[in-house]
Order: structure tokens, then sequence, then C-alpha cells
């Protein structure tokens, strides 16, 4: 089966740039299952449940999220309602929501995704790697075939968390840091890991944010008021090929994707690498 991994989908023009392609991209490679972060979804901080159904309209079978996904009060009383948006799962259990979600692609095969949170220069929150363990016998028992979303800040605690799930995850991939690596690969289990996806969203920008407001932090270390940016949208994440019956990838391809058209002038559209 054919599985889509999205990275942090940030602000307006992430979630235009996602109606613009995602659509074509899962018919084109006949798509079973798709997944995308959306937690800087409504302007740079959080999302709404109006994003979320726009985002199940658009054909994404679940969300994940992160650090922000408390930023609009409004979720907290959209996410104990809606299993298919994730919190991370080593948030403590009194919080609203769930970390984990098992659904089925059109072919009835169960997915179970999983998302966590990193602890290295991030707010205080469980043990990913104790929570993940405690977690993987149950979902076992319902899908073979798991992705597991790694909110973190640390390449190390990221990589640590493929090598940890090699063999009994379908896919470890990393978000929060919006820059797309170019580590992906399967371990030696049969796990897909990527340390991250990239983000969607406006890549004139310093990681989505508008250039000019992040220099002026960055310059003279004074308060600034961040706009999300707008220019340069592009759609980041994976493409996997795993094995429903195992569980185990067999291929991961990462893509980063323009608009269709107009191209601007010496940035063709990038394809699939």
């Amino acid at each position: 089966m054919r599985i889509i991994l999205i990275g942090d989908i940030n602000g307006k023009a992430g979630r235009q740039i996602l109606r613009a392609r995602l659509p074509s991209l899962v018919a084109e490679r006949q798509v079973d299952f798709s997944v995308a972060n959306v937690e800087n979804a409504a302007d740079g901080f959080g999302v709404t449940p109006d994003l979320a159904e726009e985002f199940f309209d658009c054909g994404l079978d679940c969300l994940t999220s992160g650090n922000h996904i408390w930023d609009k009060a409004e979720i907290m009383d959209y996410i104990p309602g809606e299993r298919r948006l994730l919190r991370p799962l080593n948030y403590p259990d009194s919080q609203p929501g769930s970390g984990a979600y098992v659904g089925e692609s059109p072919g009835g095969v169960p997915v179970a995704v999983v998302n966590l949170m990193g602890r290295v220069f991030m707010p205080p929150c469980e043990n990913p790697f104790k929570t993940i363990d405690a977690a993987l016998p149950r979902l076992r028992e319902r899908a073979r075939v798991i992705l597991v979303d790694m909110h973190a800040e640390a390449t190390s605690e990221k990589s640590a968390m493929g090598w940890h799930l090699d063999g009994r995850v379908s896919a470890v991939v990393g978000t929060h840091t919006h820059v797309q690596t170019a580590d992906e690969t399967i371990l030696p289990g049969g796990t897909a890991y990527i340390t991250d996806l990239g983000m969607t969203g406006a890549y004139d920008s310093v990681i989505g944010i508008e250039k000019e407001l992040a220099l002026k932090r960055f310059l003279t270390g004074m308060p600034v008021r961040y706009a999300t940016a707008k220019r340069d949208p592009r759609l980041c994440g994976v493409l996997l090929d795993v094995d429903e019956t195992t569980g185990k990838t067999r291929a991961i391809e990462r893509f980063q994707l323009r608009p269709e058209s107009p191209a601007s002038p010496g940035r063709p559209d990038a394809q699939p690498v």
C-alpha cells in the first residue's frame, strides 16, 4: 500500500498548496492513506475545528500535531470528539484528545498513527520512548501498519527514536523544525525514517515566518510580532510503499512540490526525488 506523510502545514500558504496539489498527488500515485502535521495551520500557531474539517475534506485521513496543539482555545472542545486529530501521546492522560488513531485504507487495511513529542528543547512531557513502548502491544493487535510522527527539536532524539522502533513500526518521521532533511532511508528492520518531513508552506521566509520580521528579531533581540509568509509555497513530505501484511516499508520517496502553474522564473516545479 502507498502512504503519504506531509510535514508541518504552515499558515494560509501551506493550506493553499495542500489543496492545490494533494488531490492530484493522491490520484496519480494511487495513495491509500495520507497524514499531515497541522499544528501550525492557523496562521502559524495551532489549528481550529474549521481548518481540521477542511483538511479532512481535502482527503487527509489523520492529522498530527505537537507543542502548538492548544494555541487555539476552540480546539479544546473539538479534539475529544475527533479521534483523527491527534495531540502527542506522551502528554498527560488528563489532557483532552488522544495520541493514537487506527483508521483504514479504502481497501480495509488497518493503519495506526501515533503522535509523539520530544523532550530536548521542548515543553515538559512524559518520556516518549517509554510511552511508545507501552502503547505498541495494543496497537499491534489492531494494525500491522504503524506510522509515528516524532515531533521534536533535536535531530539526535528523532534519530534515536527511529533506531528504537526499527522493525516494530512501519515509519518514524520527524516534524517541528520545518526544514526538510535529505536522510530518508529504510532502516535494517524495515522501518522508514526521515529526520524532518519539511514544512508545507511559504519558502521565501525563515521557516515560514516573514523573513524581515525574523531578521529584526535576530538583529535587535527585541520582541517581534511574527506573521506567516506567503511567497514560494511548497508541499513537502514522503511517499511510502508499505507491505500491508508485514508492516515493513519497501520504499521511501521524498518530495517537495511547488504549484503546477504558473512556474516561477528560474524555479521550475519540483518533482518527487
